[in-house]
C-alpha cells in the first residue's frame, strides 16, 4: 500500500493540492490506513487551532488590565536618563540585622532617597493578614524650606496591574495600600520636568550584599 507524506497530508488539510491528488488521498483514507488517518486527524486539529488563534479577541477586563500594568511605562523608560538625580541617602535594608532578628526576615523596610527638589521619606510595610503592602511616606521640597510637598499626586504600581494614586496632605504625607506582587514602583510630577520614578524589584526582600 502506498502511502502519502506528512508534507503531502499537510497540502490535503490546507486544500493546496489538485483536485486529482485530493482524490487519490481521499480514496486512500477510505482503505482505512490507520498511520495517514492519524497524519491527517494532527494536522487538521492544528489548522483549527491556527483559525481560532487568528480570530481571538481577550476579554476587555483583560485589555483593561495590561493598560494599567503598563501605564507608567514610558516613564519607567525615561528612568535610567534621570537616574543620576535620585540618590538613595538611607536604606534600612543595607544596614545590619539586630543581633536578635539576624536570622528572621522583615517585614518593614525604611528607605530615604534625594530626588531634586524633593527629599523622599518612604515606609513599606507587609500587613500581617492578606498579601498586600501598605506604603507611607512623605515629600518635602529642599528647595523651599518653607513648602513641605502638599497636594501632589503620587502613584502606586506593583508591575502586576496594581495602581494605586493617592495624595500628599499638607504636610506632605502620602499614604497607600497595594496587592504585593514583590515589586513596587512610586512615581510622582515634578514641575515643568519629567516625573520622578523610584522602582523597588523585591521591595521586602534584603539585598543580597546587605550584612546580617
Amino acid at each position: 500500500m502506498k502511502h502519502f507524506t506528512t508534507e503531502e497530508w499537510i497540502d490535503f488539510v490546507n486544500r493546496v493540492t489538485s483536485s486529482n491528488q485530493q482524490n487519490a488521498m481521499r480514496k486512500h483514507l477510505e482503505t482505512g490506513c490507520k498511520r495517514c488517518a492519524e497524519t491527517v486527524s494532527l494536522w487538521q486539529k492544528v489548522r483549527h487551532t491556527g483559525a481560532l488563534e487568528a480570530s481571538y479577541q481577550p476579554p476587555p477586563e483583560s485589555v483593561r488590565i495590561a493598560k494599567a500594568a503598563f501605564s507608567t511605562a514610558a516613564w519607567a523608560a525615561k528612568q535610567q536618563e534621570s537616574s543620576n538625580l535620585i540618590e538613595v541617602l538611607f536604606d534600612s535594608f543595607l544596614q545590619p540585622a539586630l543581633t536578635g532578628a539576624r536570622s528572621a526576615g522583615t517585614g518593614v523596610r525604611q528607605m530615604l532617597y534625594r530626588a531634586d527638589p524633593y527629599q523622599v521619606d518612604v515606609q513599606i510595610e507587609s500587613k500581617p493578614e492578606g498579601n498586600r503592602l501598605v506604603i507611607t511616606g512623605q515629600l518635602l521640597d529642599v528647595s523651599r524650606p518653607d513648602f513641605v510637598g502638599g497636594e501632589v499626586q503620587v502613584t502606586l504600581s506593583n508591575h502586576r496591574g496594581g495602581v494605586v494614586h493617592t495624595t500628599t496632605n499638607h504636610f506632605g504625607e502620602f499614604r497607600g495600600e497595594i496587592e504585593s506582587s514583590g515589586d513596587l514602583e512610586l512615581s510622582f510630577p515634578r514641575a515643568e520636568e519629567k516625573p520622578i520614578v523610584i522602582s523597588l524589584r523585591n521591595a521586602l526582600d534584603r539585598l543580597p550584599g546587605a550584612k546580617r
